[in-house]
């Protein structure tokens, strides 16, 4: 009752580019929704030495929109079974950020195992249904020689027995950082690939429905999303980046949402983020 009035007076006011709506969070208190399905863990180690060093591009060659799906990188989340259990949201970053690089690079889409890191990347840090962070998982993926898919590794909803007799069915070479708060950064990343990205969300982040989101930055980053395409709306003309994020289709548009870009304001929530892209 208390989330459906607040979506309501939210709603009613109307001077927000995006709206609120009831979900399969509703019934959760903000302690609950946080604990459940959040999962960024912060390594007490550095991260990485590499900064990206993909080829820059002219600023005036950056089209307009982009959108990964379109150009079938993107696994729907349809073919995926939902994030169920607390902490898993990194390892869904970094299968999708690995399955839109192997696209680019062989021209197939192929669905990879999230259940293959939480049972078996237990020496980097991360702590599978406990939380974790992209850049172990990317060390996990180079170290082991790839990963399996999603066929032959299924998702299962809780932590299992490694197997590690699976074939790997995409590998990558490394993995770099994007350059922190940096919004031209994040542009010229995401034309080469989609990207994984740390981000703070809160109570209101969870009653999303529609719209370019635009809320407040909250205090640190909690969560991990996959950064891939931005545009322009096509109502109000607010700028914004497309995410794919790990909670289902029944949250949002369709799993996706839309974060205000370009705002000019260091306080949003589009600001605070961590991002990394992964190299074939």
């Amino acid at each position: 009752m208390e989330n459906l009035q607040y979506i309501e007076n939210f709603n009613n006011a109307g001077n927000k580019s995006y709206k609120l709506g009831l979900n399969k969070f509703s019934e959760l208190t903000t302690e609950e929704f946080i604990n459940s399905y959040t999962g960024l863990r912060i390594p007490s180690l550095p991260k990485s030495s590499k900064v990206a060093s993909f080829s820059p591009l002219n600023r005036d060659d950056v089209p307009a929109s982009l959108d990964w799906r379109q150009k079938g990188a993107v696994t729907a989340m349809c073919f995926k079974m939902t994030e169920l259990f607390t902490g898993s949201c990194w390892e869904f970053s970094t299968v999708a950020t690995v399955e839109g690089i192997n696209q680019i690079k062989t021209g197939t889409l192929t669905t990879l195992s999230e259940q293959q890191l939480i049972d078996c990347d237990t020496d980097t840090g991360n702590e599978g249904c406990g939380g974790g962070w992209m850049g172990n998982g990317f060390k996990y993926i180079i170290g082991n020689k790839g990963l399996a898919s999603e066929a032959d590794y299924p998702y299962r909803g809780i932590e299992g027995t490694c197997s590690i007799s699976v074939t790997a069915a995409a590998q990558i070479s490394g993995y770099e950082d994007v350059l922190a708060n940096s919004e031209e950064q994040l542009l010229q990343a995401v034309n080469n690939q989609p990207i994984s990205v740390a981000i703070c969300v809160d109570d209101e982040f969870k009653r999303y429905e529609s719209g370019v989101f635009s809320g407040q930055c909250c205090t640190e980053l909690n969560h991990w999303v996959t950064l891939i395409g931005y545009g322009t709306s096509d109502d109000d003309g607010s700028k914004y980046w497309l995410i794919k994020n790990s909670w289902g289709e029944q949250w949002s548009e369709s799993a996706n949402m839309r974060l205000l870009r370009d705002s000019g304001a260091p306080e949003g929530l589009w600001y605070c983020h961590e991002s990394f892209l992964s190299n074939y």
